[in-house]
């Protein structure tokens, strides 16, 4: 089953003192379904990699970028207006683009399932297609 990646726990990966990472080691290398990470997440990646742990960890993403370990999915001309209007629906919590794009890929994939640390904004915007998001690890 496809899993939509946020940025935060891309970049704890390259922190070796966070507390999940061998969780989400195993989720990265044995997760059965596709690993689908929105392009405008991915951006976020590149740049808060190179911020919080220098090039040599922005340049290590980058490689698993060309190596396809990750579907980076770009948003469609039509999908630009499902990203404002949630952006404008959820503006008390600032989604911003990365965000809302999650929610938007998470309905053309078909899945609820997302690996992200942000239960903030996850647990209060409702899915697309209905019902709620699952979120690796906490709801594991």
């Amino acid at each position: 089953m496809t899993l939509v990646l946020d940025a935060a726990p891309l970049v704890a990966l390259a922190d070796a003192k966070e507390p999940r990472l061998e969780a989400l080691l195993t989720i990265r290398d044995e997760e059965e379904g596709q690993l689908v990470l929105p392009a405008p997440v991915a951006a976020e990646v590149d740049y808060l990699l190179g911020v919080r742990f220098g090039e040599a960890a922005r340049r290590a993403f980058l490689s698993d970028l060309a190596a396809q370990r990750y579907d980076v999915a770009c948003l469609e001309a039509d999908d630009y207006r499902a990203v404002s209007e949630l952006d404008i629906r959820y503006s008390d919590l600032g989604l911003g683009l990365a965000d809302c794009s999650i929610v938007v890929l998470a309905e053309r994939y078909e899945t609820r399932r997302l690996l992200s640390f942000d239960e903030r904004h996850f647990r209060a915007v409702a899915p697309l297609q209905g019902g709620s998001f699952e979120l690796l690890l906490a709801d594991s």
